[in-house]
């Protein structure tokens, strides 16, 4: 009788903790959403660090995106980036999907 006691308590224990285990996961769906909103840069307040992360973008081209906002303002549309020495229409296809304005 103790060992099929015994039997329950650890059976039971193991049913209890298998659903705290998977509510705890995210699901994929969760995290996909997750890390496309991350992604988003924009291109208005980003660092230039951030704007390092979109490719073809490097240290001279950020800091240049920096100046041309300060000196005219925010973007307004993404074609605005072209106005920006060293973004041509290419590069602008390449980061389009990974910024915001």
């Amino acid at each position: 009788m103790k060992k099929l006691f015994s039997c329950l308590v650890i059976l039971l224990s193991l049913c209890l903790a298998v659903p705290l285990v998977s509510v705890a996961q995210p699901t994929q769906a969760q995290a996909g959403s997750a890390t496309t909103v991350q992604d988003k840069i924009n291109v208005n307040t980003a660092s230039i660090k951030e704007l390092q992360g979109l490719p073809g973008i490097g240290r001279v081209t950020a800091q240049r995106i920096i100046d041309y906002r300060t000196a005219k303002g925010p973007f307004t549309a993404t074609e605005d980036l072209l106005k920006v020495k060293g973004i041509g229409k290419s590069t602008l296809e390449k980061i389009s999907d990974r910024i915001v304005l």
